[in-house]
């Protein structure tokens, strides 16, 4: 099984590639190359960044074409998956549109509510082949100042200063806010359905 991570002006790439190496996925390669990326059995979209600047990068490239275009599984995290929605508060940011959400910036309403929201939270009512075998709520790792409300797409919610979508799913397309490769064995477990997908 081939794996592309989609390599572009974001943080944070080569953890996922750690990751999947620990699951035993022996080609991994990290790449812009449109050929490379359209050819690959899953692709992933990972990144830790700013939207509106990465929008701008992508669509220099001809990126976000692309990855609108892909057909097999793709797993967007978490700047991956809120390129994947409509719109971002982020820099007044259009995107991918795949989901039909816009990405709000938390606003804390209590002195105790930091932002960004960082640190394990649990996960609840997931409904995805991402959460093949979860039977009750599971802890993953977030760092993040935006989110996306929940929706008709969302594949799973936590709850920080409101609920929000923690994970979304579309046809191909899957995506998670959290980290799952800093999300310990809860995380593998994710990745591993994803790679079976």
């Amino acid at each position: 099984m081939k794996v592309a991570v989609i390599k572009y002006n974001a943080g944070n790439i080569r953890s996922v590639e750690y990751a999947l190496k620990r699951l035993g996925v022996t080609d991994v390669v990290i790449t812009a190359d449109q050929e490379q990326l359209r050819l690959a059995d899953k692709v992933i979209f990972p990144g830790v960044g700013e939207a509106g600047t990465t929008m701008q990068h992508l669509r220099a490239n001809g990126m976000d074409s692309l990855i609108k275009a892909l057909r097999q599984p793709v797993l967007g995290i978490c700047l991956g998956m809120q390129l994947m929605c409509r719109r971002s508060e982020e820099g007044a940011a259009d995107c991918l549109g795949i989901f039909d959400a816009d990405v709000k910036r938390f606003v804390p309403q209590h002195p105790q509510e930091k932002v960004p929201h960082m640190g394990w939270n649990t996960l609840t009512s997931p409904r995805s082949a991402l959460f093949e075998g979860f039977d009750k709520p599971e802890y993953v790792y977030f760092v993040h100042s935006y989110y996306v409300p929940v929706h008709p797409f969302t594949a799973a919610v936590t709850n920080y200063i409101h609920p929000f979508s923690a994970a979304l799913h579309k046809e191909n397309f899957y995506a998670t806010q959290f980290h799952p490769e800093k999300s310990g064995g809860v995380g593998e477990r994710i990745l591993h359905n994803f790679l079976a997908l």
